[in-house]
């Protein structure tokens, strides 16, 4: 018995990569081919993928590669469209990594900087148990001039009300302790606060540059409505937040027979 728990206990990931995919079929299997060659080297980790509630083949392209044996792969299909902060807070929580990955299903966050990111966060937390995330900042940005100056209205209002200093908090590819993570509070766009929202508890978010790159394929599940005028409201609900958020630490659990 020891040896078999000792053996689970190995098998434990360090690193829960999380996606979440609302009709993204094309570009499933690019992206994990991406993954695996940034990754199966470096961590010992589980990719989990969240089918959000999908209308075209997602969920069967991601089941035909886990059938194919990729046996890191677990997948989530929601019965309907949740959103994308429930979607990855639903991956956090079905995770067994310390570590949590997200990023964007649609291709356009590069695999390729995972790695770099995590061992900067990995080395950042080992000094400094506060320094619990690192979030990525797209320096040079493929989106067309609508995102981009939604994103910058966004962005500027976002620093000005909550005053977290992160230059680019939509973007997609971030990494955290999956222990924080799941400690958030859950709100519909929440995803977009994430830092902020750390911060909140007592923690710090860390900066990495990042490469960006045009989607795949598809078509975004986002316009200028829920990607502009509904962030500026929740920026209200978050400022609100701040004053009130707490993490809960364990010290003890005495257990009775």
């Amino acid at each position: 018995m020891i040896c078999e728990h000792a053996e689970m206990v190995k098998r434990q990931p360090a690193v829960t990569v999380v996606i979440p995919a609302k009709n993204e079929a094309e570009n499933i299997r690019p992206l994990i081919s991406e993954i695996r060659a940034a990754m199966d080297d470096v961590f010992d980790y589980e990719l989990i993928y969240v089918d959000d509630g999908s209308t075209d083949q997602t969920f069967n392209i991601l089941k035909t590669i886990r059938d194919e044996g990729f046996s890191k792969l677990k997948v989530i299909s929601h019965q309907q469209s949740v959103g994308q902060s429930f979607s990855v807070l639903n991956g956090a929580r079905n995770g067994k990594g310390e570590w949590l990955v997200v990023l964007d299903a649609d291709g356009q966050n590069d695999p390729a900087d995972i790695p770099g990111m995590l061992k900067t966060l990995q080395a950042a937390y080992a000094a400094d148990p506060k320094k619990v995330g690192i979030i990525g900042h797209r320096v040079t940005r493929r989106d067309d001039w609508v995102k981009r100056l939604s994103s910058k209205l966004a962005n500027g209002f976002r620093d000005w009300m909550l005053k977290d200093g992160i230059p680019d908090t939509g973007c997609g590819l971030k990494a955290t302790r999956r222990d924080w993570y799941v400690q958030l509070p859950a709100f519909n766009h929440m995803h977009r606060y994430v830092p902020a929202l750390i911060q909140s508890m007592g923690g710090e978010m860390l900066v990495h540059p990042v490469n960006h790159r045009p989607r795949m394929a598809g078509v975004s599940n986002y316009g200028v409505w829920n990607r502009l005028w509904v962030g500026l409201v929740d920026v209200f609900g978050v400022r609100w937040l701040q004053h009130r958020a707490k993490r809960i630490v364990i010290r003890e659990i005495l257990n009775g027979d």
